[in-house]
């Protein structure tokens, strides 16, 4: 089906060491229990051109959520493309956008390869990837088990990748899929029957890795940060935490997100994963102003950690020698 029994697939279903799946009567606790922030129906929206592909290094433009377009001088990657509206099934249901994204899918620049975590519906959106394979018939790299899901978008050149895994695209470009603590469910298929995942990816003079979705577990990171090094540029969720008894083992709060900053050894990390749909019970400028105080609690420097405004990029500073991969 999806791959060899393994340490996180028992031949039907992928899982993680430790327990992230949530009972249908945890929703219906955190649901009769929740008092969320109430989150403005629409933000002011930011609309720009894409930037120039930078001539060294990498350079990462905050689309919205968890799309970026990362451009270096070998490639042009898209992370979790979602232009949509509504994040739910059928694009009927489920939170509506907030903030429109910042770049307008027409208005991309060709895209080489999409990076595509897992199938939740805030990061696998069929009609922007459907949008895209007509317009660019890029490679879509995806954890094991979304061939299906995938056909359904019009996805020609999918790979599928196992935790561990490297795809090396025609440019040189290296891709590795790399573990996350969290879970995968959409109303096709069945619970976990697709893995989950972030990526590293290593051009000629930069490096760059997308968490994913995940809630925090110091063995993964210290691993990431040993097999394949410490990133330039790292893309770290801070939103979708709260309450913490509910949302812990699948998503990170921004205290936790700085401890991932500092194990995998990230040059520069930038927030995502917020401010665009309200999925939990957290305010949306919530995450953003957490974060500033876990900083500041962790001794890390602001430029170490951004938060962007929609539209914004930033460029990688390239790493020294990391000790650790040797």
């Amino acid at each position: 089906m999806s791959g060899a029994v393994s340490d996180h697939f028992n031949g039907k279903t992928f899982f993680n060491r430790d327990h992230v799946n949530r009972t249908w009567r945890d929703v219906w606790r955190w649901r009769r229990t929740s008092r969320p922030t109430p989150w403005p129906k629409a933000l002011p929206a930011v609309v720009v051109p894409p930037p120039p592909r930078p001539r060294v290094g990498v350079a990462a433009t905050w689309i919205g959520h968890a799309t970026f377009l990362a451009q270096a001088r070998e490639v042009a990657l898209l992370t979790d493309p979602h232009f949509g509206v509504r994040c739910g099934p059928f694009d009927l249901v489920g939170p509506r956008r907030v903030r429109p994204p910042a770049i307008a899918l027409a208005d991309l620049p060709r895209i080489d390869a999409v990076l595509l975590t897992h199938d939740h519906y805030d990061h696998c959106h069929l009609p922007s990837l459907r949008a895209l394979v007509r317009r660019d018939d890029p490679v879509v790299m995806a954890p094991l088990g979304h061939h299906a899901l995938l056909g359904r978008a019009g996805v020609k050149r999918l790979v599928e990748l196992d935790w561990w895994q490297e795809l090396v695209l025609g440019n040189g470009v290296r891709v590795t899929l790399t573990p996350a603590r969290h879970w995968s469910n959409r109303l096709s298929g069945r619970r976990n029957g697709r893995l989950w995942g972030g990526f590293f990816v290593r051009g000629d003079d930069w490096t760059l890795w997308d968490a994913g979705d995940t809630g925090y577990d110091a063995e993964i990171f210290g691993q990431i940060r040993q097999r394949l090094g410490a990133p330039d540029l790292a893309l770290i969720p801070i939103g979708a935490y709260e309450p913490r008894w509910f949302m812990a083992p699948q998503h990170c709060n921004p205290a936790e997100a700085v401890q991932i900053h500092r194990a995998v050894g990230a040059a520069t990390s930038v927030a995502m994963h917020w401010g665009t749909w309200q999925l939990t019970d957290e305010g949306w400028d919530e995450p953003p102003r957490a974060l500033a105080a876990a900083r500041l609690a962790a001794g890390v420097p602001e430029e170490a950690f951004r938060v962007l405004q929609p539209g914004a990029t930033v460029q990688s500073k390239r790493n020294p020698p990391d000790i650790l991969r040797f």
